[in-house]
């Protein structure tokens, strides 16, 4: 029985995690699933953006304790906590966020370019109350988000906040009434999907490259990545569009 299911709405492949009788945990069935579907998103030309939610009101309760007992990893290699936290996709994917995004779930939506999510989701790091850590991107991740002192009230308490304090504290792009979280992220992959798909990709490439380089070894870095760009046909395409007062015709070539 599939653990991840995967739905084309347009350019945009919605991924949603299945497991509801267990929070949508993430044990080692889901992890490789996910992973199957970024597969199917980075290496589909017409895909042009995802969206990660999970299924009936709740995105991730983590990693799935009761199957990490048995001996199942709930990582897979090279491509991190649930196939996702350490994977270095070319594509932007978009967390839309309902109930709980616990733990690991957390870390999954903090892997995501963007993040939306309803007013009453709650987000939490509980892994110390468990004599863990948030190993899956929290703890490097959140300080980088957030103010030091506010993400190190996450980490050391373990408290969750909702949906609308996540907004507050910046952590969400957009905050949603109840329900309508994947609807909205949806939206914004429609409007993602407008822009060239090589820029998309040389962005989040050269903001990858460039976290804890010095400035001037980013730049240097920028340059390597914007050389290809300007010589692609899109660039091209985007200018004469421009020009001509028409939308563009990507091709990401």
């Amino acid at each position: 029985m599939s653990t991840v299911r995967a739905e084309r709405i347009g350019s945009t492949l919605l991924i949603t995690i299945d497991r509801p009788d267990a929070r949508n945990a993430v044990n080692a069935a889901v992890a490789t699933e996910l992973a199957a579907a970024l597969d199917e998103l980075e290496t589909d030309p017409a895909l042009r953006a995802g969206v990660l939610t999970g299924a009936e009101g709740t995105f991730s309760a983590g990693m799935d304790l009761k199957a990490a007992l048995r001996g199942e990893s709930p990582e897979v290699a090279g491509r991190g906590f649930g196939g996702l936290t350490e994977a270095e996709l070319t594509k932007p994917l978009i967390a839309a966020v309902e109930g709980w995004a616990m733990g690991g779930g957390f870390e999954l939506a903090l892997g995501c370019d963007l993040i939306v999510a309803a007013e009453d989701a709650k987000f939490g790091l509980p892994e110390v109350k468990r004599g863990l850590i948030a190993a899956g991107g929290g703890v490097l991740r959140l300080p980088k988000r957030i103010p030091h002192h506010l993400a190190m009230e996450f980490l050391l308490t373990g408290e969750p906040v909702t949906g609308r304090r996540a907004g507050e504290l910046g952590l969400v792009n957009r905050v949603t009434a109840p329900g309508d979280a994947a609807a909205v992220a949806l939206q914004l992959a429609e409007q993602l999907a407008l822009n060239a798909p090589l820029a998309l990709a040389a962005v989040k490439k050269i903001v990858r490259g460039a976290d804890g380089v010095p400035e001037p070894e980013a730049f240097a870095a920028q340059r390597e990545v914007t050389g290809g760009l300007m010589a692609s046909a899109d660039v091209r395409e985007g200018m004469t569009a421009f020009a001509e007062r028409r939308a563009p015709k990507w091709t990401g070539k």
